[in-house]
C-alpha cells in the first residue's frame, strides 16, 4: 500500500491508538507491523477473528496478557546448552501462566455459551500445548530471584552451613563491639560489610590494636574497616561452601534448562499464539471504543457505509454520514462550502477502507459493505513544495500525474479540490478531463470541488454521481451532513442578504449571472428541499415504527399479565367456593347425625333415603377442579379392542373394551368405564410395570423466597443461582423471585439463559411492576 497515502489519511494515528490497547510487547510489535492487505482471504480471516474476539470481549472479562514476553532468545540458548538463570526461567513460567489463564477462561465461556461458536479462536486455543510439568518444576524450585533452599537436599545443607557460620561470625564480632575495652577504639558500634565480609569500623589511631585485614577506609581516612584475624578463617570457610553452593545451583539450573530445551518448540508456539490473541484482543478493545462493526466484503465492487464516522474525531463532536457508491457508479463529486466537511468525508472513506483491509472493525452501523482495493491513492491537502520551487497547483498536478498513471479497476482514488490553484475555467476543464480518464480506467473515484461546471458534470455522464455537504443559511454555518445525489449550490446571495447587503445590489448581481446557472441553482434548491422532506419523512416513519413496536410489546405484556391474573382469580374463587361448600357439608352432616339420633330415640317417621338425598344435594354444591390435562399426543398407532392405552387428558391408563366407531372407543379405567375419543388416546406397549419407589420430598432447610444477585460478578451469580434453585426445590417452593436489577441487561440475560437449561425449572417470566418489573424474574419450579 502507498506509504504516502497511509500518512495523508492518518493511518499511523490509528496504529498509535490501537497500540495503546496492547498488553504485551509481542502484540505491540504486531500492531506496529500492521499494514492493509489486498488479499480477500487474508482480510476476511482477519475480520472474522477480530469479530469473534469482539463478541467475547463485549460479553465477558477477557483476562489480561500482562507478563507475556518474547522468549525466543531464551529457548534458543537452552537448545544450544547455554545455562538459563532464575529470572529467565521465571519469564518462561509467566508465559505458561498467561497461556493457562486464557485456556481456563475460554473453557468456561464455551461451557456457558453453548449455542455460540468461535471457530477461529477455537483453532488458536487448540494449538496451545500442555506445559504443566515445566511450570511445576520451575515453580517448585525457583522464587523470584533465586532457587529455593528446598530445591535439593544438598543445596539446603550447604545454605545451612553458610548461615550457621555467618551466625558464628556475627556473634564473635558483636562480642568485640560490646567489649568495654573496644568502645573508644571503634567509630561505630555496628557491624559493617565490605567485599562480602563482616568488618569492624576501627579508628585509624587504633589500627595496631586489631590484627587482621584492612578491606576499606572512610573518605576522610579516619576510619578503617578491618576483618579481625579471628574470623578470617571462618570467612574463608564460607567462601569454600559458597563455591559448592554455586556448583549445586548450576547443576539444578542445567536440569531446568534441559527441560526448557525439550519443549522449546511448544514454548515458541504457545508464545506466538498468545501474542496473536493479545493482538486481536487489542483490535476488539479499540473497536469497542469507537463503536465499530464488522463490514461485509463484496466480490463485486461496492461501497456502502451507513452512518460512517471518522474514527479520529471525538465521538461527541463527529457527524455521521451515510456514504454510498451506487451500482454502476465510478465517481462521486462532492461540492459545498469551505470547512463544510468535504475533506473529512474523503478521509473517512479512505481511512475506513484501510482499517477494514487491516482486519479492523469500522465505525459505521451494521450492514456496511467494503471492497478490497489493491491501490488507494489520495491527493489531499496543501502540497506546495518550497524546496522544489513548485506552486500548489504544480505540486498537486505532479501527484495527480503519478496517480492516473497507476490507476486501474482495483484502485480507489480520492481527489481533494481537483483542478484548484489555477484559472477557474481551465481548472474545471482539467478536472473533467482527469475524471473522464480515470473513469475510463474503471477506477473508483471520490472528488471534491468548488467549480460550478462540475455540478452539472454528473448529469452528462452515466457513471458519475453528485453529492454535497449541507450549509445552514439561517445560522451561516455548515451542518457537516452529506447529501448523496444532490450537488451543492452557491449560497452567496442568501449569505450576503443575511449579513445585510442591500436587496438592489443582490438583485443586480443576480441579473449578471447566466440563465443556465440560475436554472441549475433553482434545480439544486428544489432537490435539497425534496431530500430534506424525504429525510424528515423517513425519520418520522422510523419514529412511528419504534412507537408501534413498543406499543405492541407493551400490549402483549399487559395481555399476558391479564391472562395470568384472570387464571389466578379463577383459582382463588374456585378454592374459596370449595372451602365454603366443604364447611356447609360438615354442618349438614352434623345436622343429619342429630336427625338420626332423634329418629332412633323417638321412633320418628324419618326415612333414611330422604336423609341420603338431602346430603347428596349438599354434596352437589361442591365445585371440583377439572382433572383434565392438555397433553400433546406423541404416538398415533391404530387403537383396537384389548389395547392398553393412556388417556392423555386425564393422565390415566386403561384398557379398550369396545370400539364404538373410528373416532370413539370405550375405555375401562379402574372401576370407571368411559367413552373416549381416539385422538385422546395413546397406545401403550404391553409390558409389566415395575413399581417405582417414591421418595417423599421433605423440607430440609428454610430459605427466603427471594434471591438477590445485585452486585455479584457473572460467574459468582450463576453459582449462587444454581445452589438457590436446588434449595428451593428441596424446600417445596413452587415459585421464587430472582432479583438481578436492570443495569446493562447482561446479568438478566445470564439468569434467563441459566433458567432455560435448568432441570428443575418449569417456567419463568418478567416480574410485574408491583413485583419489581424488569429487575426481577419470577420462576415456577417443577
Amino acid at each position: 500500500m502507498n506509504e504516502k497515502t497511509l500518512k495523508v489519511l492518518e493511518y499511523p494515528l490509528i496504529i498509535q491508538q490501537l497500540s495503546a490497547h496492547a498488553t504485551s510487547d509481542i502484540a505491540e510489535r504486531l500492531i506496529n507491523e500492521l499494514k492493509p492487505s489486498d488479499e480477500m482471504e487474508t482480510v476476511q480471516h482477519s475480520l472474522n477473528e477480530t469479530d469473534e474476539m469482539t463478541q467475547i470481549y463485549n460479553k465477558h472479562r477477557v483476562p489480561g496478557y500482562s507478563g507475556l514476553k518474547d522468549i525466543k532468545s531464551f529457548v534458543r540458548r537452552a537448545e544450544i546448552g547455554s545455562l538459563l538463570n532464575v529470572e529467565e526461567l521465571n519469564q518462561i513460567k509467566r508465559n505458561i501462566q498467561v497461556q493457562n489463564r486464557f485456556k481456563t477462561f475460554y473453557a468456561s465461556i464455551v461451557d456457558e455459551d453453548e449455542d455460540i461458536l468461535y471457530p477461529i479462536i477455537d483453532g488458536y486455543v487448540a494449538q496451545l500445548p500442555v506445559l504443566s510439568e515445566l511450570l511445576n518444576q520451575i515453580s517448585e524450585q525457583c522464587d523470584e530471584h533465586d532457587l529455593f533452599d528446598t530445591a535439593s537436599p544438598k543445596l539446603a545443607e550447604l545454605r545451612h552451613q553458610i548461615k550457621k557460620t555467618n551466625d558464628r561470625i556475627k556473634s564473635r564480632l558483636e562480642q568485640m563491639v560490646k567489649s568495654s575495652a573496644n568502645q573508644k577504639k571503634l567509630s561505630d558500634s555496628i557491624l559493617t560489610v565490605r567485599n562480602d565480609r563482616y568488618v569492624l569500623p576501627v579508628k585509624a589511631e587504633y589500627r595496631h590494636d586489631f590484627s587482621g585485614i584492612v578491606h576499606d577506609q572512610s573518605a576522610s581516612g579516619q576510619t578503617l574497616y578491618i576483618e579481625p584475624s579471628a574470623i578470617v578463617e571462618m570467612h574463608n570457610q564460607i567462601s569454600q561452601v559458597k563455591a559448592k553452593e554455586k556448583e549445586e545451583k548450576d547443576r539444578l539450573l542445567y536440569i531446568l534448562t534441559e527441560l526448557v530445551s525439550e519443549v522449546g518448540y511448544e514454548l515458541l508456539s504457545s508464545t506466538k499464539v498468545m501474542g496473536h490473541l493479545d493482538f486481536i484482543t487489542a483490535k476488539a478493545k479499540f473497536g469497542a471504543t469507537i463503536k465499530a462493526t464488522k463490514p461485509v466484503l463484496s466480490d463485486d465492487r461496492a461501497i456502502y457505509l451507513p452512518k460512517a464516522r471518522h474514527p479520529l474525531i471525538n465521538k461527541t463532536e463527529v457527524v455521521s454520514n451515510t456514504i454510498e457508491f451506487k451500482e454502476n457508479i465510478n465517481a462521486v463529486i462532492i461540492t459545498g462550502p469551505n470547512t463544510g466537511g468535504k475533506t473529512v468525508t474523503l478521509k473517512t472513506v479512505g481511512l475506513i477502507t484501510l482499517m477494514a483491509q487491516s482486519g479492523l472493525l469500522i465505525p459505521t452501523l451494521d450492514g456496511a459493505i467494503i471492497t478490497i482495493f489493491k491501490k488507494v491513492f489520495c491527493d489531499i491537502g496543501d502540497e506546495q513544495s518550497i524546496e522544489q520551487s513548485l506552486s500548489t497547483f504544480s505540486s498537486h498536478m505532479k501527484n495527480i500525474v503519478n496517480i492516473i498513471d497507476q490507476a486501474d479497476k482495483d484502485s480507489l482514488i480520492l481527489f481533494d479540490e481537483l483542478g484548484a490553484g489555477t484559472d477557474p475555467s481551465e481548472g474545471a476543464a482539467l478536472a473533467m478531463s482527469i475524471l473522464d480518464y480515470t473513469i475510463e480506467r474503471d477506477a473508483l473515484i471520490m472528488a471534491t470541488t468548488h467549480y460550478p461546471e462540475l455540478k452539472a458534470y454528473s448529469y452528462n455522464r452515466d457513471k458519475v454521481m453528485n453529492a454535497s455537504v449541507e450549509f445552514d443559511v439561517e445560522t451561516l454555518r455548515p451542518t457537516y451532513k452529506l447529501l448523496m445525489g444532490i450537488p451543492g449550490r452557491s449560497n452567496a446571495f442568501e449569505i450576503s442578504k443575511k449579513l445585510g447587503l442591500k436587496n438592489e445590489l443582490i438583485n443586480h448581481a443576480k441579473s449578471l449571472i447566466g440563465q443556465d446557472e440560475k436554472e441549475i441553482n433553482v434545480m439544486i434548491e428544489s432537490l435539497e428541499k425534496n431530500a430534506k422532506s424525504v429525510e424528515n419523512d423517513r425519520i418520522e416513519v422510523e419514529k412511528l415504527k419504534q412507537e408501534s413496536t413498543e406499543l405492541h410489546q407493551s400490549l402483549a405484556h399487559e395481555l399476558q399479565r391479564f391472562e395470568n391474573f384472570k387464571t389466578q382469580l379463577m383459582d382463588e374463587a374456585r378454592n374459596k367456593a370449595n372451602q365454603e361448600v366443604k364447611q356447609k357439608t360438615k354442618e349438614a352432616e352434623t345436622i343429619l347425625q342429630e336427625l338420626r339420633d332423634m329418629r332412633d330415640n323417638s321412633a320418628a317417621n324419618v326415612k333414611e333415603h330422604e336423609l341420603i338425598e338431602r346430603k347428596k344435594r349438599l354434596d352437589n354444591q361442591y365445585t371440583a377442579e377439572s382433572i383434565k390435562q392438555n397433553v400433546k399426543k406423541e404416538r398415533h398407532d391404530k387403537i383396537e379392542k384389548g389395547d392398553d392405552v393412556k388417556v392423555l387428558s386425564y393422565g390415566q391408563k386403561g384398557e379398550v373394551i369396545d370400539v364404538v366407531n373410528d373416532d370413539e372407543v370405550v375405555v375401562q379405567m379402574g372401576i370407571l368405564k368411559m367413552k373416549i375419543e381416539v385422538k385422546d388416546l395413546e397406545k401403550l406397549d404391553k409390558k409389566k410395570q415395575q413399581p417405582s419407589k417414591v421418595v417423599p420430598r421433605t423440607n430440609r432447610s428454610t430459605i427466603k423466597m427471594d434471591l438477590d444477585l445485585r452486585g455479584y460478578r457473572y460467574d459468582e451469580a450463576m453459582v449462587e443461582l444454581d445452589q438457590y434453585i436446588d434449595q428451593a426445590v428441596l424446600s417445596n417452593y413452587s415459585t421464587v423471585n430472582i432479583i438481578h436489577g436492570k443495569g446493562t441487561g447482561a446479568l438478566q440475560k445470564g439468569v434467563t439463559d441459566h433458567l432455560k437449561r435448568h432441570r428443575s425449572v418449569d417456567s419463568y417470566r418478567t416480574g410485574m411492576p408491583s413485583e419489581g418489573g424488569f429487575g426481577v424474574t419470577v420462576v415456577t419450579l417443577k
